[in-house]
């Protein structure tokens, strides 16, 4: 492809995206900026797993399908270079900083390491936390939220592999700093995306249900469930002490995939709608105040585009600034509001 013809398509495409909405979250103009976009010769998946390093660098997982090996990346904000952390991820998903500094990872199927772990940063020594829960291997580990006591709260769904199922129940789950694995919930289809509001009350979950256990593109399109966000109250042990609310059902569109909060509980989904692709921000009762689009709608769309799958805020000087991944890219974005990150309870 041309250098004009790639420019013109980039243009038209930015054309069709329409603009940010939600002043008290969005400063007017502002625009995605593409930071980084896949060159490595591996096949299909995406760029996922957004997370700030204590040093202000963003860490994000490239995931591919099949036999090739995922890599987690590192996007330095100071010289805009992004290298490779981890050549072999063992198709690692979402990712987060622990209260230490560490780096911990969920891997997932289709030839991963079903298992959560944890990375030194200096050694890259990588230490499985937890891969079974009561003697049964994980179905696919897949994105997490780390509270203000070390707790690691992580979703174990499954979407691609070939690897046999063992667990009866698609579940959420919370690794203790003791090692100990506990079920919070499985009153969920197929959980995905997990965030916590910053008062730790409460636990919020996408319910992400595609209708199938391995993504193929050659088979009929399987029948979607859940597409939705759920509030689960949690009790003063930080497991569920209520029942939950549905605070967003993306009705027969995919809903959102990872997700994360600022500082005044805004809640940051991504949406993966053809319709409307793109970072939805709702309040804690489900309310839309904000909207930022990935891409242009494109609800008949083959091989969509802009379709957005995690975010994370940056830290110190860019504690207002959201990073997206997008596709097989990584983006940012200016906003208003800090992000939210846990402390550890004194």
């Amino acid at each position: 492809m041309s250098i004009l013809l790639s420019s013109l398509l980039m243009f038209a495409f930015a054309a069709e995206v329409p603009a940010p909405t939600g002043d008290a979250i969005v400063p007017k103009g502002a625009k995605l900026e593409l930071l980084f976009t896949r060159t490595a010769k591996i096949q299909g998946g995406l760029t996922e797993g957004p997370a700030c390093a204590p040093d202000g660098s963003i860490y994000f997982s490239d995931i591919p399908v099949g036999k090739d090996k995922g890599m987690i990346l590192r996007f330095d904000p100071a010289t805009r270079m992004t290298t490779v952390f981890i050549e072999d991820s063992r198709k690692s998903n979402g990712l987060k900083f622990d209260l230490d500094g560490n780096l911990v990872a969920c891997e997932g199927a289709d030839q991963g390491g079903r298992a959560v772990v944890r990375y030194d940063l200096k050694t890259k020594k990588r230490t499985v936390l937890a891969d079974r829960y009561q003697g049964k291997r994980f179905n696919a580990p897949n994105d997490l939220v780390i509270d203000r006591k070390g707790n690691i709260y992580f979703s174990d769904p499954r979407y691609l592999g070939e690897e046999p199922r063992e667990l009866e129940h698609r579940a959420v789950y919370r690794l203790e700093p003791t090692g100990k694995v506990v079920e919070v919930t499985h009153d969920v289809e197929k959980p995905n995306g997990l965030a916590l509001s910053p008062d730790g009350k409460t636990l919020y979950v996408a319910d992400h249900n595609n209708g199938t256990d391995k993504i193929d593109p050659d088979a009929p399109a399987p029948k979607r469930g859940a597409m939705k966000i759920y509030a689960f109250p949690l009790g003063e042990d930080g497991l569920v002490a209520g029942k939950r609310r549905t605070l967003v059902d993306f009705g027969d569109q995919a809903g959102c995939d990872g997700m994360c909060v600022d500082v005044k509980g805004h809640i940051y989904l991504t949406a993966r709608s053809l319709k409307r692709p793109g970072v939805m921000v709702i309040d804690p009762e489900g309310n839309e105040v904000a909207f930022i689009p990935t891409g242009p709608s494109q609800p008949e769309a083959k091989e969509p585009v802009g379709i957005p799958s995690n975010v994370t805020f940056g830290r110190g000087e860019e504690s207002k600034t959201l990073y997206i991944t997008v596709d097989q890219s990584l983006y940012r974005i200016p906003l208003k509001i800090d992000g939210y990150r846990p402390e550890r309870d004194k």
